[in-house]
């Protein structure tokens, strides 16, 4: 936080403020398959992009299509990442693009792991069955608990906020000549975690099925499964980063490709019968 004459280029508490705002309704906004959350944290960072970028319309661009990166997190805990993202990027300018997507990549997966147990199954489970019993019961305080409940909910993501901006403070001024190796564990636990998403978001299996003689051979569960499980999910998230790298190919035409790629293999026992019947 700084009461500084140059206010150009860092932030105020009412920016914070904006932010904060921002991120309780609006983060979810525009949400899609490609960038999930992207789009909406673009949005909640916009007043610090303003704040940090806006006499200079090249770092702007830059920051915003940095910031318009594929995200997904819970968004109670993404108040901490906005943090300490608001706090890098004000302390280390643009140069902090690579960390700032590392922390990103990094955290959005553990904080979503913690956030849904935290705030949507413990939470919602105790403060909602508590509050619906005593309703039964004919007691007004029943009404009352979830009201509570909701104001130190968002008490807590307002705290957050200053949590995540504080820590990425400490992380930038104290850390700053060690920011590569922090930068690189980031990004690998990122990876790990985009890795491990592999089997649980994209589902195929193949019904496909080899007989010789009186024996016959799931292609799915007595070769591919024993091979590697989830052998088929993996490959196709390897065809779509391949296909991306390509000049022509954009998320649009891949959607088009692994539809038509789905109707092909969907249908491939009938077009091997239908082949092998031909001669």
């Amino acid at each position: 936080m700084t009461n500084q004459t140059d206010t150009s280029t860092k932030l105020t508490k009412q920016d914070i403020k904006k932010v904060y705002t921002r991120n309780l309704f609006g983060l979810q906004l525009g949400w899609n398959y490609e960038k999930m959350q992207g789009l909406g944290y673009a949005y909640v960072i916009m007043p610090v992009l303003k704040r940090l970028y806006g006499d200079d319309p090249e770092k702007m661009k830059k920051a915003l299509k940095m910031q318009l990166s594929y995200f997904n997190t819970s968004q109670p805990m993404s108040h901490l990442i906005v943090g300490a993202d608001m706090a890098l990027e004000e302390e280390l300018g643009i140069e902090a693009e690579e960390t700032v997507m590392a922390v990103k990549t990094g955290l959005m997966g553990p904080m979503a792991g913690v956030g849904d147990t935290l705030f949507l199954a413990i939470y919602r489970a105790i403060c909602f069955s508590i509050a619906a019993y005593m309703a039964m019961q004919g007691n007004v305080v029943g009404l009352i608990i979830p009201l509570i409940a909701c104001a130190a909910v968002l008490w807590v993501r307002y705290k957050f906020t200053y949590i995540g901006y504080k820590s990425g403070r400490k992380m930038a001024t104290n850390f700053s000549d060690k920011l590569a190796p922090v930068t690189e564990a980031a990004s690998i636990l990122g990876l790990t975690v985009v890795g491990a998403l592999i089997p649980s978001v994209v589902s195929y299996k193949t019904d496909l099925a080899f007989t010789m003689g009186e024996v016959t051979f799931a292609v799915q569960t007595d070769i591919l499964d024993k091979i590697l499980p989830s052998m088929l999910p993996l490959a196709i998230v390897m065809l779509s980063y391949w296909l991306l790298g390509k000049k022509k190919v954009n998320s649009t035409r891949l959607i088009f490709i692994l539809l038509a790629l789905g109707m092909l293999l969907g249908n491939l026992q009938n077009i091997l019968v239908f082949v092998t019947g031909l001669f």
